[in-house]
């Protein structure tokens, strides 16, 4: 389960979403996410799920990959669809058990609700693996640089943020090893209650706490050994500049902005 999580990880390419500018390319992935709120219907998540299958084609990712990514969070979606399905009330009952009802619209809601932790998942997914970790970091302090005359530290935040996001398959990896490592001992990690399930976890907590610690520390140092200064004064190799890539880009998710608000006025 660990390998599935895709979030955090970057995939190397040369395609036209690789290309565009990062700045453009958070924009226009907060875009699509409103986008997908939004919707009020199933055929606009059908839109929905076009426009990211196109996208994750154009970008060179198999979707099945993308796909991987939902698996370690299906606890939260099934969650999320039940809390729904219980106390969301309706008018058109289906079935009727007792004290429950379940409606028609109790059943829509948690289903949109459920489609909308999908896709916020796979679209926030598709920045990361198309977006190297230092390109990832200019685009989110060119963007929040506005704040800075309001001493918004936003250099720091940026840099913290996109360590965060990188550290993740680091983090997963080094989860796997001492879980592998633990079970080698004899540790057991699937049987038992909720209880004795929760003490097993205490071996393998332990270990990636210090590693964690260990990495962040050593970082750290690393960075201070080399007289690292954010801010203004730090230069960069490759400056930000919008291209015809981000134009065209930014008119996708327009024209996918407007089938959704035309898609719902008619549907809706």
């Amino acid at each position: 389960m660990l390998n599935d999580i895709t979030l955090g990880q970057y995939f190397p390419g040369n395609s036209v979403v690789h290309r565009m500018d990062p700045r453009m390319k958070l924009i226009l992935t907060i875009l699509y996410i409103v986008g997908v709120f939004l919707i009020g219907n199933l055929p606009g998540y059908i839109i929905a799920f076009a426009f990211l299958y196109l996208v994750v084609r154009i970008a060179g990712i198999k979707f099945s990959y993308l796909l991987k990514g939902i698996r370690p969070l299906r606890f939260i979606i099934i969650f999320t669809f039940v809390l729904n399905l219980l106390f969301v009330q309706g008018e058109t009952p289906i079935v009727k058990l007792g004290f429950f009802t379940l409606t028609w619209e109790a059943l829509l809601n948690a289903t949109f609700f459920a489609l909308r932790l999908v896709f916020l998942v796979m679209g926030t997914s598709v920045l990361t693996l198309t977006t190297s970790p230092v390109q990832l970091t200019d685009g989110l302090e060119r963007l929040m640089r506005p704040l800075q005359r309001f001493h918004f530290p936003a250099h720091e935040l940026a840099m913290m943020m996109t360590i965060a996001l990188r550290f993740i398959p680091t983090l997963l990896e080094e989860t796997d090893k001492i879980q592998k490592a633990q079970m080698a001992r004899g540790a057991d990690f699937e049987t038992g209650n909720l209880i004795a399930r929760a003490k097993a976890m205490i071996p393998l907590l332990v270990p990636l706490f210090v590693s964690a610690f260990r990495r962040a520390n050593d970082l750290a140092m690393a960075m201070e050994a080399r007289c690292y200064r954010g801010g203004d004064q730090r230069t960069r190799l490759r400056e930000l500049k919008y291209t015809r890539l981000d134009a065209y880009g930014a008119a996708a998710v327009a024209v996918f902005l407007a089938v959704i608000a035309v898609e719902g006025v008619l549907l809706g």
